[in-house]
């Protein structure tokens, strides 16, 4: 017979894990509820998120697109501003996969007042670049850039003006084909903004991204599916083709290598008119209408001749601190022939239903004079003696400096992928 001290203890041997159990089954309770909580919250977030990146990107569309449907809008016509408080867009010095061709502060340019000039047109805003919006509308897309170096100075703008928003993990860069396409992606997004080096659009033999400065420069002038493959089911198509027709081009009818092969000099409009053709001809069979949109760069300006405008005979864009202020200022370096003949081909397109827009970037860049990396770069191959003793002799007049004038173009872009 137990005593009352003994059916205590029993008792509380028998409800004392039921009171235990209910404890941790509390505890274990309130845990999952906090975490239930925590990740409705997380979800409810993330929809907002998206929510209000897709509000953003619609209103910017929106007002994109009420600029450029003002009849008197040009984006493409007005002056440049010097606004130090809203640019640079980027900090060169921070941009993962900036080019040492294109990196002036870099190499020891001390003015960096080309850093801080915003294009301003006449009747109407350009949109400010926003790199989210841009890559929610890129998500599960392809913005491809092809042709010369030019076109390569665009995209490495592009990719600086997005990786800056992405985190490290989050972001890749690789290159295929040889090395001809390289491939900038944005994980989060599975977008890519990719480049292809195809600096005539036809097949040429300077199709080497590294080894392509030849004595004798060759195109096949029918032939582009060696690199179209490589764009087909691009979302975004960006091309440009011009400062390499700048010089004598022969023409081969047959196969690179083929002993049949028939070499014949052409003048240089016609053999352009001609490779623009058969890019035209792809796009127009190739393209699918209702999922590319097209886009064609026009001839960027150089600055080699500063007599051009008012300078010394002989000199160049070296130690150019300020842009260029002569209202329709022109240099001879721009052929308003073969920008005539884009824009023919393209005139020509539409009548076909597909719609290639210009992005007329020649006039707002002929002012920019200073833009350019002259001697503050990455020198591929050492420096002689006579040219150390006279820089502007190797002064890259060509390229630009980044931040810089390419910025702008891709903010002409942006305006125009969100007005699609």
């Amino acid at each position: 017979m137990m005593d009352f001290k003994d059916t205590e203890l029993n008792q509380m041997a028998k409800t004392q894990p039921i009171v235990l159990g209910a404890s941790t089954w509390g505890i274990r309770n309130t845990f999952h509820s906090i975490v239930a909580i925590l990740i409705t919250i997380l979800i409810v977030a993330s929809i907002y998120a998206n929510q209000d990146g897709q509000q953003e990107e619609e209103m910017i569309r929106t007002s994109t697109n009420s600029d450029l449907s003002n009849s008197k809008c040009d984006l493409f016509s007005g002056k440049w501003v010097f606004d130090n408080k809203s640019y640079p867009l980027y900090n060169g010095q921070k941009c993962t996969f900036m080019s040492d061709q294109l990196a002036c502060e870099k190499f020891g340019r001390e003015d960096l007042s080309y850093q801080y000039w915003r294009w301003q047109p006449h009747r109407c805003d350009l949109p400010r670049f926003n790199a989210t919006a841009l890559l929610e509308r890129l998500r599960n897309r392809r913005l491809v850039f092809v042709g010369d170096s030019l076109n390569r100075n665009q995209w490495v703008s592009m990719v600086c003006l997005v990786e800056k928003s992405i985190p490290p993990t989050l972001k890749s860069m690789n290159s295929i084909a040889n090395g001809s396409l390289s491939i900038f992606k944005a994980i989060e997004y599975n977008a890519t903004i990719e480049f292809y080096w195809a600096p005539l659009l036809v097949e040429s033999n300077s199709d080497n991204p590294v080894n392509h400065r030849l004595p004798d420069r060759v195109v096949r002038v029918q032939a582009i599916e060696k690199h179209a493959r490589y764009w087909t089911d691009a979302d975004i198509l960006v091309f440009n083709s011009y400062l390499w027709w700048k010089r004598h081009i022969d023409v081969l009818w047959g196969s690179f290598g083929s002993p049949d092969g028939i070499y014949k000099a052409v003048e240089t409009l016609r053999v352009y008119e001609m490779a623009l053709r058969t890019w035209s001809e792809w796009v127009e069979i190739h393209v699918n209408r209702t999922k590319t949109h097209l886009f064609f760069v026009s001839m960027s300006p150089t600055h080699k001749r500063a007599d051009e405008w008012g300078a010394a005979y002989g000199d160049n864009c070296y130690k150019e601190t300020e842009p260029i202020t002569k209202e329709g200022y022109w240099g001879r370096g721009s052929d308003p022939r073969m920008m005539h003949l884009v824009e023919k081909v393209l005139d020509d397109l539409r009548t076909r239903d597909l719609n290639v827009q210009m992005l007329n970037i020649t006039q707002l860049s002929e002012f920019r004079k200073e833009g350019h990396p002259s001697i503050n770069r990455k020198q591929w191959e050492p420096l002689s003696e006579e040219q150390l003793s006279n820089p502007s002799s190797y002064a890259d007049c060509i390229h630009w400096c980044l931040p810089g004038v390419p910025d702008v173009w891709n903010e002409l872009l942006y305006a125009h992928i969100f007005h699609l």
